[in-house]
């Protein structure tokens, strides 16, 4: 479950992220009205079978049986992970149109949904692998490998800092950063961890380590760069960041 809003006194809409259907919204009557209709299963970030019928008039299809089964529960009873799943949860509700299927990122939320759940790793590093390859799957990827402008590999460039401006979606090297756009700095290692996060088995992403200063830098740019690149900043993320500060 991606969302769930109030719907005058007694309902809820709902939406789901799905493996067969993308991204739906349904109804819910009564949720609120009636403890046992759910059983209490309309939990957010919670994985569930659904039964809906579909009206012959216009609107919502309309929730019949919600069967829980991963709660997830780990994650609703803690504030910070709480608020790195709405932010994550926020970005594919922004991105995806309605009824267009798109397994790759359905798996891929379940499983740092399940590790955040775990807590095996630390949040912040979570994000990081969530981040990047949501935006692999989103076509949104930031170039990495060389300069926007005259292509020079990263490798070769001077400095062991680069400029990654955000209005080009790339890496400068020192001749073509520009000193009036809005940019962000990261260290060659932190690109690299990055670009390797990014592509292959994410069971091998998940095994990679930050340092605290990588880390830092990672989480600057990503949440800087996503908000760029979507036309707007999820008040989820602005939430999680007050918490952090």
């Amino acid at each position: 479950m991606l969302r769930r809003i109030d719907f005058g006194d007694y309902d809820l809409i709902l939406t789901f992220l799905t493996l067969a259907q993308g991204k739906i919204s349904i109804i819910a009557k009564s949720a609120k009205k009636s403890v046992r209709r759910f059983s209490g299963a309309l939990e957010l970030f919670s994985i569930l079978d659904l039964v809906c019928r579909v009206s012959r008039k216009k609107g919502l299809p309309v929730l019949e049986e919600a069967t829980l089964k991963e709660p997830f529960s780990g994650i609703r009873g803690n504030f910070i992970k709480t608020a790195y799943a709405s932010y994550w949860a926020e970005m594919i509700n922004g991105w995806m149109e309605e009824n267009q299927q798109h397994e790759k990122l359905y798996h891929l939320f379940a499983y740092v949904l399940g590790q955040l759940d775990a807590g095996h790793l630390a949040e912040a590093e979570i994000s990081v692998i969530f981040q990047m390859r949501f935006l692999k799957l989103a076509g949104l990827s930031p170039n990495l490998e060389s300069c926007g402008s005259c292509r020079l590999e990263m490798e070769q460039a001077k400095g062991e800092v680069l400029s990654f401006e955000l209005s080009t979606g790339g890496i400068a090297c020192e001749g073509c950063a520009s000193g009036h756009s809005r940019h962000i700095c990261l260290s060659k290692g932190t690109i690299k961890q990055l670009r390797w996060i990014e592509g292959g088995d994410i069971t091998r992403a998940v095994r990679i380590r930050f340092s605290s200063p990588a880390l830092r830098e990672s989480q600057s740019f990503l949440e800087a760069f996503v908000p760029y690149h979507l036309g707007k900043k999820p008040r989820s993320l602005t939430v999680l960041q007050q918490i952090r500060n």
